[in-house]
């Protein structure tokens, strides 16, 4: 299976990092695309967003400052299936994306993908303290997938904390 195209351009608001693409989002090419994941139910809940987008809309939050983009290209049915080579290359690959594009914030969806980016551990949610890019705004949130258990109230309240740092009002 392919991986999925980045979504990505100079001088976005947020660019969203995930683990990798699930299998569905690499049999339709969109990312968050698996019915399970609620990840634009809550960026609409927590207002990052003017209304309630699909995965097929993906493209069209660039529009708004948001890209898309994973540690890992290769989807799999889960993040267990990554490998630490993987790891190893994606953390660089990202590194560099980072770097090229200059997002105002990186918002890293799971504490994992920020874990192997980072190479830190026992990370909270929320604005990251000394970026492993300096200059840019690292922050962590939950996962969107489905296999996460944690209550969606709960997951909206740490995304809206996003738009404490995007320059401007979230969404509009």
């Amino acid at each position: 299976m392919e991986p999925i195209s980045d979504h990505l351009r100079e001088g976005l608001r947020i660019l969203f990092v995930g683990y990798n693409p699930s299998l569905r989002s690499g049999e339709t090419g969109h990312h968050y695309a698996s019915p399970s994941n609620r990840f634009y139910r809550i960026l609409d809940q927590a207002g990052i967003t003017p209304r309630l987008y699909t995965p097929q809309e993906d493209q069209d939050l660039l529009e708004l400052g948001y890209g898309f983009t994973n540690i890992v290209a290769r989807p799999t049915l889960t993040a267990a299936e990554i490998t630490a080579d993987e790891y190893r290359e994606g953390r660089l690959i990202l590194k560099q994306k980072i770097l090229t594009y200059q997002p105002s914030v990186v918002c890293f969806v799971g504490k994992g993908v920020y874990e192997q980016y980072s190479g830190r551990k026992s990370v909270q949610w929320g604005r990251q303290p000394d970026p492993y890019v300096e200059g840019i705004i690292e922050y962590v949130c939950p996962s969107s997938s489905g296999l996460v258990r944690m209550r969606l109230e709960e997951m909206v309240a740490i995304y809206r904390g996003l738009t404490e740092y995007s320059g401007m009002e979230m969404g509009k």
